[in-house]
């Protein structure tokens, strides 16, 4: 993925600088295009792409969390009758960081400047997703820009709080399989050699369970450092290959497909997608529209490439569960509902409904995998151990036998 900059014009005629990311330049004109945008210039941003080492250092203003809780007091000050130059300039009280501070400060002064806030939020780049600026337009276009930010800050709070939910289980797993395989790492390259000569001296037949770890270990002794960088190379070559659009599309088509995490990652896309879709029909979004959000939205490029095709069966008059079902890689279950929705004229609750299903199915999904992630390490990792101290001990047994 890469940077573009660029100026256009927006539907009222203002001027519109800003940058985004996209797979390509044709990419990113179509996501302008698809925003009512008139391009004046467009080009990539120089030496800067999300993929690169730069990525990992650049921070957003805004974190995910922050983005949350600017959302929702801006709808709050919203409700409660202020203008929205005066709530953003209230949110500027607030305790927060220079440099969301300085970026809440230009949305304030394009706002005061006579433009409106999906404008001024589209001037931000990559900050505001394509999702939250269609979002804000819809509101604006509706008049109610205050329920519309509102419901916005529960979908980025959702968004949030899976995330969380994650991260703090994995907390756990994760130190173990560090400290552990840091524990194997030291025995097999300090403490296991150290016995090499004992054994040599020993004059005691070694076993082959004795044999295989003394060579791990001497192997690991020697090459320890060759072995990790080769490690670091494979994986960049990996990451590489995956930056190819076709062999992505191959790698995650296959991932779908893998016992364990193919149905939890299609549980999860399905319902980050049909929440999309459903908050931005709610909101007044045309269906095609939503979908070329809803894409983005998506993770996995099969499911991406699955809604980009269905994008196209609507347009030719396909019904949404039909344009969706012809990929195959969406829950039957959703392509039910979202047939039902669309014959009663509630899709867009529908979705919602789809979502909130497959959310508390993925949560469980994670939970279960969670509970026998930590005893399937540990018994795994004692096994390890044991079968090195077992090395180890075998001779030193048999030369008390011998005694």
């Amino acid at each position: 993925m890469a940077q573009f900059r660029y100026r256009a014009l927006g539907t009222t005629g203002e001027a519109i600088n800003g940058q985004l990311e996209a797979a390509g330049q044709d990419e990113a004109i179509n996501q302008l295009q698809e925003r009512g945008l008139l391009i004046l210039q467009i080009e990539p941003t120089q030496g800067e792409t999300t993929v690169g080492w730069r990525a990992w250092f650049k921070q957003e203003p805004l974190s995910g969390t922050d983005l949350a809780q600017f959302t929702q007091q801006l709808a709050t000050l919203l409700s409660a009758g202020q203008p929205l130059d005066r709530a953003l300039g209230t949110l500027l009280s607030q305790p927060s960081g220079d440099k969301s501070r300085r970026l809440i400060e230009r949305i304030r002064d394009r706002v005061k400047g006579g433009r409106p806030l999906s404008a001024a939020l589209t001037e931000e780049g990559s900050q505001f997703s394509q999702l939250y600026i269609s979002m804000v337009q819809a509101g604006e276009a509706g008049g109610s820009l205050e329920a519309t930010l509102a419901q916005l800050a529960l979908y980025l709070e959702r968004s949030q709080t899976l995330r969380s939910e994650i991260t703090n289980a994995l907390i756990y797993p994760a130190f173990l399989v560090v400290g552990v395989l840091g524990s194997l790492i030291l025995l097999m390259a300090y403490v296991v050699p150290q016995f090499v000569p004992i054994f040599a001296d020993l004059g005691v037949p070694v076993p082959v369970i004795t044999q295989s770890v003394l060579w791990m270990s001497q192997a690991i002794s020697d090459y320890g450092s060759l072995m990790l960088i080769v490690l670091i190379v494979g994986a960049w070559l990996v990451s590489a290959r995956r930056r190819d659009p076709v062999r992505r599309m191959r790698w995650d088509k296959r991932l779908l497909s893998v016992r364990l995490m193919g149905p939890l990652i299609q549980r999860l896309e399905t319902a980050r997608l049909a929440r999309t879709l459903g908050t931005l029909l709610s909101n007044g979004v045309p269906l095609l529209s939503a979908l070329a959000i809803g894409r983005q939205v998506c993770a996995n490029r099969a499911l991406q490439g699955a809604v980009s095709d269905a994008a196209d069966h609507v347009k030719e008059g396909s019904s949404l569960a039909v344009a969706l079902g012809s990929s195959h890689l969406l829950p039957h279950l959703s392509l039910q509902m979202i047939q039902v929705g669309e014959e009663s004229g509630q899709l867009d609750t529908m979705l919602i409904k789809v979502a909130d299903i497959f959310d508390a199915e993925a949560k469980r999904s994670i939970d279960r995998l969670l509970a026998a992630l930590v005893p399937s390490l540990t018994i795994v990792m004692a096994v390890l151990v044991a079968f090195i101290m077992l090395a180890i001990m075998l001779p030193l047994m048999s030369l008390t036998s011998n005694i």
